[in-house]
């Protein structure tokens, strides 16, 4: 049996004008090119064999940003269990970013399939800050568990 695979990543947060909101990526590529709601994502990425979860939350999240992380205190956030098997470790941090700034690192991918032919797409199309609600919408499901452990975070 293979092993599960296993992410970290950074669930970034600010205080809008309506409250509290975190910075979501939407998946690159042309199999999510035109799917939302329920696959957008914090930025995170595959765990190597043995690597500390934060170093691997904070690495993914300069490569799927093209950003390093703002300075600030890395809380927990434990884990989900995604529908696919993979297990998803955040840790939330406060900070600002301008989605429109995001520059992701890329994937290749034959495409269209049995064309022969390899594309390059980025891992991370686009970046947006959501409201607690509408970033439960938009997260995919098991990820919408960080929402709600960072709202009772944010309400001590």
């Amino acid at each position: 049996m293979a092993a599960t695979s296993s992410s970290a990543g950074i669930l970034l947060h600010r205080r809008g004008e309506a409250g509290a909101e975190v910075l979501l990526v939407h998946p690159g590529g042309p199999f999510w090119a035109r799917k939302d709601l329920g696959v957008w994502s914090i930025p995170k990425g595959e765990l190597d064999e043995g690597e500390d979860p934060r170093a691997c939350a904070l690495r993914e999240f300069a490569e799927e940003t093209g950003t390093r992380l703002p300075d600030g205190t890395l809380d927990e956030l434990g884990s989900v269990r995604q529908k696919s098997g993979k297990e998803v470790t955040a840790f939330a941090v406060a900070g600002d970013l301008d989605p429109a700034t995001v520059v992701s690192n890329t994937f290749e991918l034959e495409w269209p399939p049995r064309s022969g032919r390899t594309q390059e797409f980025p891992e991370i199309d686009r970046a947006e800050w959501f409201g607690l609600d509408a970033a439960r919408e938009n997260l995919n499901p098991a990820q919408a568990a960080f929402v709600d452990r960072l709202e009772a975070l944010l309400a001590r």
